[in-house]
């Protein structure tokens, strides 16, 4: 038996468990949690903002050590280090055939399996975004297992399963930030984090981080921010003033609200690009009138899990990481244990802090 965070009801406080877990079957592997980071995503499942089967065991951004694996399953072993990949792609959907994995029509099916049950009563349990990092234990597809490349600390590196790729990959693959362009970034938590740091990497000259807090300032500074504006509704207005009155290149958003994606938007030059990120609801509706459309000349995209293709970014991003050009510590404002994820839960909705991880 092994403790997890389980998510019995959308609606309802997680309840820290005890759950069986099966041997690993053919194609699947079973690993050892070394750190699992708390997303936003996971805050969206309980909300229902994003729906997957419950009762379930929520986190899908995980590292840790292979413990079994079942038949067929070749390209790692027990003892091997790993980060979890919650978005496999099936390779044979209209998307994958296209090359763009990111958009697998099928990634998410495993959400929908009984992989655990409830050692109090043998109920069935869910592993919520396919991986149920947020457990001492988990049994994987072994396409959701990724080796983790040489000199990169297992405990930081759960942060390369969701927060490091979609950030890395807003700039480089979405937005295609070039060397000398300029770029802002709404929302200064794990995602965000990443994507000031990913826009450092990318040679941007100018890069303002934009938040509700003033105190994460500092934060945005070290990881890359040349300047720090607190949101108002002036914030477009602000950003085009630091550019020349011009606006940024490329503008990401990474918190998911109406009122940002539109300031974001505005907040771009003509011909700009912006990149959301962020999740929102049903209810979050962005409005635009066809002459601005046609006048600004912009580019609005949504991104997807940075539009990454996690077994080809993953050495990408470690070869950065033992450069010392990403750091993945400076993400973490706090570390803490299954019991804390409520609280982080909390901060985040508050607009506090980084990203929690939770540490085995």
């Amino acid at each position: 038996m092994v403790r997890a965070a389980v998510l019995p009801a959308v609606g309802a406080p997680l309840e820290i468990a005890e759950i069986d877990l099966p041997d690993p079957g053919p194609g699947q592997v079973r690993v050892r949690l070394a750190a699992a980071g708390v997303c936003h995503s996971d805050l969206s499942l309980t909300n229902g903002t994003m729906r997957v089967p419950v009762p379930a065991v929520l986190g899908h951004e995980g590292a840790g050590t292979v413990l079994a694996v079942g038949k067929d399953v070749t390209h790692i072993s027990p003892g091997d280090p790993v980060v979890l990949n919650w978005a496999p792609s099936c390779g044979t959907c209209h998307a994958c055939t296209l090359g763009e994995v990111w958009l697998c029509a099928n990634a998410l099916n495993g959400a929908a399996d009984v992989y655990a049950h409830r050692a109090s009563d043998g109920s069935d349990l869910h592993p919520g975004l396919n991986v149920a990092a947020f457990a001492e234990e988990t049994v994987v597809s072994a396409a959701c297992v990724l080796p983790l490349p040489d000199g990169i600390p297992l405990t930081d590196a759960a942060l390369l399963g969701c927060a490091v790729l979609t950030g890395y990959g807003a700039v480089h693959h979405s937005a295609q930030v070039r060397e000398g362009e300029t770029v802002a970034v709404f929302g200064v938590g794990g995602v965000g984090l990443s994507t000031l740091q990913a826009a450092r990497i990318a040679g941007a000259t100018k890069i303002v981080a934009v938040d509700v807090s003033p105190e994460k300032e500092e934060l945005a500074r070290a990881a890359g921010a040349t300047d720090y504006v607190v949101a108002s509704e002036n914030t477009a207005r602000e950003i085009r003033a630091l550019t020349g009155k011009q606006g940024v290149d490329v503008a990401v958003e990474c918190v998911g609200r109406a009122v940002t994606i539109r300031t974001a938007w505005e907040s771009t030059r003509r011909g700009g690009r912006t990149t959301v990120v962020g999740i929102g609801g049903k209810d979050q509706q962005v409005t635009f009138n066809a002459l601005e459309l046609f006048h600004w000349g912009r580019t609005l995209s949504g991104c997807v899990y940075g539009n990454s293709d996690p077994a080809k970014d993953l050495p990408v991003l470690a070869e950065h990481v033992r450069a010392g050009r990403l750091d993945l510590g400076a993400l973490v404002t706090e570390r803490i244990g299954l019991e804390g994820i409520p609280a982080a839960f909390e901060n985040m909705m508050a607009g506090k802090g980084g990203r929690a991880l939770v540490v085995f």
